[in-house]
């Protein structure tokens, strides 16, 4: 049985805003957020709940909540004010062969096979004093549940191309976006797309690193 609604239809604040950019996190809401909760938002918790076997009202409980909260990561402000990372130019080098091809102009990382892009996510570098290397490498070791030796921290999806700097998920960046830097990583915030990403990456693939 369903409990009581926290949040339902015909609801508005920012309680509703922050709902639907959590459901955005895990592609289930792809529409501009607002604070209303209208019938796109109603629909969108119906397919959330069918999908985990929650009873399906269209209404938040505490059920949904908590299933929701455990996917996602606070939004950040930029997803509360619906801002993302446009994608530039495609460096030339990027199409040719299987590419991880990182874009620093406007913090992108695109996933580039044969020249088709197939997956796009934010991204973040590193500070003036840890800079990200820019150059062509190779992806020469990969470690799903990698912890950082030197700075003790997690790097989920660890992708590594250049020394000790990788691609791979941030939680800091996740929850704070481009207020915080890396220390030379390729810093995600998409652990949905990155863990995706980590599947489909093998050993030998290149990495581009650029302006454009």
């Amino acid at each position: 049985m369903p409990g009581p609604a926290l949040l339902s239809p015909g609801d508005d604040g920012a309680e509703v805003r922050e709902l639907q950019a959590r459901l955005a996190q895990i592609d289930w809401f792809d529409a501009g957020l607002t604070d209303h909760y209208g019938e796109i938002t109603e629909a969108a918790v119906r397919g959330f709940q069918d999908k985990r076997a929650i009873p399906v009202t269209g209404e938040v409980d505490q059920r949904t909540m908590d299933r929701l909260l455990a996917m996602t990561t606070e939004p950040t402000d930029a997803e509360l004010e619906g801002r993302t990372q446009q994608a530039g130019a495609l460096d030339p080098r990027c199409l040719q062969g299987r590419v991880i091809c990182v874009d620093k102009s406007t913090s992108t990382l695109r996933w580039v096979v044969d020249g088709e892009v197939l997956r796009t996510l934010d991204a973040r570098f590193g500070a003036a004093g840890t800079p990200t290397r820019e150059g062509v490498f190779e992806v020469y070791r990969m470690s799903r549940d990698h912890v950082s030796s030197l700075y003790d921290t997690a790097m989920p999806y660890a992708m590594f191309f250049s020394g000790g700097q990788a691609v791979h998920y941030s939680p800091d960046f996740a929850a704070t976006g481009y207020a915080g830097a890396s220390h030379g990583c390729v810093n995600t915030r998409d652990l949905a797309g990155v863990a995706a990403l980590f599947d489909e990456v093998r050993l030998g693939d290149d990495v581009v690193v650029y302006w454009s």
